[in-house]
């Protein structure tokens, strides 16, 4: 390898494909980008809306939210794309909308939620400007931060059940469809699963032009309150979340499909764009992690250097996806919330189970992450601040108590031979 090869591969350019010559192949980056936005966004908006409406939101500033949220990480992902020439697929804090759903409200209502969203976009943005912040992030124990997400979704993933036991017909049919789907195809099954809820709702609910209202939402700007209840409960749980569920496997997608970006500015940008949508009622924007292999991979296309243009298509996607938020909020609002809250739970069952695998995955520190789970799905709340966050103590404190131990245990006294 020459010098200037070398140069170039640190820089994390793209890896190299076809020769120039190879025609491209834009119909497939274009159906990649549209179906890994409609993905994203039709498998995992029902949560955001859940968490939303949870933490204060009412119904217009709640679809206010999901169109800010989905304004600001399709222009993200376009500008990231095309400034990398890398498929930078963006999307929202999914395990951070589930962290908001499973909160029991906070003090000073939604206004102190987005000064908590105003906080994390902050944190995201000063970890990709100081290293030593994102040590520290990385630090925290996998098996922590997993059965802490894992506590966080396992409420939410029993929905589907209650769904089944309150309205048979209608829960069997979705959970039935998610079922056969996923065993053909499991990334569509989710948005199979939304069709046949949406197909269901429809024909047994009253459901009129006026219910659903203008489709273009109109932006809610939200004063933000700054409480210590939410930055603690709120706060530092959502960009724990987002950290080590988005931002660091969105990394390591690009990095298995060949993209070695400079993470710190990519974090800088998410961060910067989740601040602007925040005033607006978004929670947090950030790397994409699932839905970024459907731009990253083959399926955009045969030549890595032109793979850029499915993350942007995705991104412009998500931008007219976020204009139709205001429907998408009334109808949500208009439908038995069982059978949302079902759609929603079966959208989280892979992400419940991952995190339940990387929690328990290594014995020796399985009893701390077990702590964490129980005290984080208890629903446990002291002086305001959610359990998520005091299972992450609890499990931590037995943590480095354990490792505390291990140091110190005394060494073996050495035996003196004799003369």
């Amino acid at each position: 390898m020459t010098t200037s090869e070398a140069e170039a591969e640190s820089a994390g350019n793209p890896p190299k494909g076809p020769e120039p010559g190879a025609a491209p192949d834009l119909l497939r980056a274009g159906t990649a980008g549209l179906i890994a936005a409609f993905v994203g966004f039709s498998s995992s908006f029902a949560i955001v809306l859940e968490g939303l409406t949870r933490v204060g939101a009412s119904r217009a500033e709640a679809a206010s939210g999901l169109m800010a949220l989905s304004v600001s990480m399709g222009l993200c992902a376009i500008f990231l794309s095309f400034r990398l020439r890398m498929p930078i697929s963006i999307a929202w804090s999914t395990p951070g909308a589930a962290l908001l759903a499973g909160a029991a409200g906070t003090d000073g209502g939604f206004a102190a939620a987005v000064g908590a969203f105003l906080v994390t976009g902050a944190l995201i943005v000063l970890t990709g400007l100081w290293k030593p912040l994102g040590r520290w992030v990385s630090a925290i124990p996998k098996p922590l931060a997993n059965a802490m997400l894992a506590g966080i979704l396992l409420p939410l993933c029993l929905a589907p059940a209650k769904a089944v036991q309150e309205k048979p017909a209608v829960g069997l049919a979705i959970v039935g469809v998610w079922a056969v789907v996923g065993a053909f195809k499991k990334l569509y099954a989710v948005p199979a699963a939304v069709v046949v809820a949406i197909v269901l709702i429809t024909a047994t609910t009253h459901l009129s032009a006026a219910d659903l209202g203008p489709l273009w939402p109109r932006p809610v700007l939200v004063a933000p309150e700054f409480t210590a209840a939410a930055v603690i409960g709120i706060a530092l749980p959502l960009y724990v979340v987002t950290m080590a569920s988005q931002n660091i496997p969105g990394i390591a997608v690009l990095n298995v499909n060949g993209y070695e970006p400079e993470p710190g500015p990519l974090f800088g940008w998410t961060g910067a764009f989740g601040l602007a949508s925040a005033p607006f009622g978004g929670h947090a924007v950030n790397l994409a992690a699932i839905t970024a292999a459907l731009c990253a991979d083959e399926n955009a296309g045969p030549d890595p250097r032109k793979r850029y243009r499915a993350a942007a298509v995705g991104g412009a996607t998500y931008v007219l996806l976020g204009l139709g938020a205001g429907a998408a909020v009334a109808f949500v609002g208009a439908a038995p919330p069982t059978l949302i809250e079902a759609v929603a739970g079966l959208a989280l069952l892979g992400a419940l189970g991952n995190s339940l695998v990387g929690a328990v995955a290594d014995p020796g520190d399985r009893e701390a992450a077990v702590v964490t789970l129980v005290v984080a799905v208890s629903g446990v709340e002291f002086f305001g601040i959610s359990g998520a966050f005091w299972g992450l103590v609890a499990g931590g404190a037995l943590y480095a108590g354990k490792r505390w131990r291990e140091s110190h245990r005394a060494a073996p006294a050495e035996v003196t031979p004799p003369r």
